[in-house]
């Protein structure tokens, strides 16, 4: 059962549909950058559901979804599985900088999909 928005979780319905939506973002982050687990669910339509990103995250095994460009807020690694080292080591080949848990210059290479799709159309 889900629980209430007041116990801080954010309710999610749908739950295969935001899995996909969520699963959609990650592959549009480009290598290089990062996006936080908030960024990832407020794509999806669930700007509250972070954690439930961050599961979707954990359990996913598909190829093709860069779950190591998902960190958490500020910067920090979060979680991979269990194995920081491999997902250090993943974002380390993207050029991305890490220091212990950390991503460096985090502002640098944070991806908002809003801001880099952003347009200005003159008519």
């Amino acid at each position: 059962m889900a629980s209430s928005p007041r116990s801080g979780q954010a309710r999610v319905r749908g739950t295969g549909e935001f899995r996909s939506r969520v699963l959609s973002a990650v592959r549009r982050i480009p290598p290089g950058r990062v996006a936080t687990y908030g960024d990832i669910a407020a794509l999806a339509g669930s700007p509250r559901a972070s954690r439930a990103v961050g599961n979707i995250m954990r359990t996913c095994r598909q190829p093709g979804i860069p779950c190591h460009r998902v960190i958490g807020a500020g910067g920090s690694l979060g979680g991979y599985g269990g194995n920081l080292q491999m997902k250090r080591e993943l974002l380390r080949a993207e050029a991305i900088q890490v220091r212990g848990s950390r991503i460096q210059n985090f502002a640098g290479v944070r991806w908002n999909r809003t801001k880099s799709t952003k347009r200005t159309t003159t008519r």
